[in-house]
């Protein structure tokens, strides 16, 4: 189970929901932006397996789509597998206010609004992922199926590769 002094939102929502997890922690260089990135390379793991947060508005309808930080969202992936129209990217300050996290730190779990969630299909490939615990330089690791019982989530391939 996870580290109860890494205490945040989202461990809160794993414990409370009895979703095992472990934490996973590097020191996060404020200089960098490719937050995923440097969390895969960081903690040695796949690029592949550790998933980036990003919020959108589809139909202006907030949405979580969590990708892997290799690849994009694809926008247009994203509206068609929740039957919207348009989507475009939205904006980070409301991204922030929305979910109660930071740029870089924001965890699809344990938001401070509860938004429909997307998580890519390549993720039910892997035993576990990573996803952002609800800070920079703070990740937990839980199995896919967690996640989006932890989320109310569903699978669409919405990344493309870059």
């Amino acid at each position: 189970m996870g580290s109860p002094t890494a205490s945040t939102p989202a461990t809160a929502a794993l414990v409370a929901l009895g979703i095992p997890f472990e934490t996973r922690t590097y020191v996060h260089d404020p200089a960098e932006t490719d937050f995923g990135g440097e969390a895969a390379a960081a903690l040695g793991v796949a690029p592949e397996r550790v998933l980036k947060t990003l919020l959108a508005e589809v139909d202006e309808a907030l949405i979580v789509a969590v990708v892997p930080v290799a690849g994009l969202l694809d926008l247009k992936a994203l509206a068609a597998a929740i039957g919207g129209k348009r989507a475009r990217m939205a904006d980070p300050a409301l991204a922030e206010r929305k979910t109660g996290y930071v740029i870089g730190g924001i965890s699809p779990v344990g938001q401070r609004t509860a938004l429909r969630t997307v998580v890519d299909g390549s993720a039910a490939g892997f035993d576990t992922i990573l996803v952002s615990g609800g800070r920079r330089g703070f990740d937990v690791e839980l199995a896919p199926e967690d996640l989006l019982a932890a989320t109310g989530g569903t699978y669409a391939d919405i990344a493309q590769a870059t």
